[in-house]
């Protein structure tokens, strides 16, 4: 588990807004991101690989990463 932070911190800090709040949903296996609080997204982005793009306005104001922890088993094996 420790790892799996630090790789998703290492990407995070590539990141050009500051600061980040992350909220995990252990039961569902979903990772919130959230560039600002409140969120207040206006669209949300589907992409293929099951991170949604959360958008307000041109901003991307947060990620939803589904199967956080599910995905990082599969690309260990």
């Amino acid at each position: 588990m420790v790892n799996q932070c630090l790789a998703v911190a290492a990407d995070v800090l590539k990141l050009p807004m500051k600061p980040v709040w992350l909220d995990y949903d252990d039961e569902a296996d979903v990772l919130y991101m959230s560039f600002r609080r409140p969120q207040r997204a206006t669209r949300t982005i589907e992409m293929d690989d099951g991170i949604l793009i959360r958008k307000s306005g041109k901003s991307i104001v947060g990620l939803t990463i589904l199967n956080a922890i599910s995905r990082q088993r599969t690309k260990s094996r």
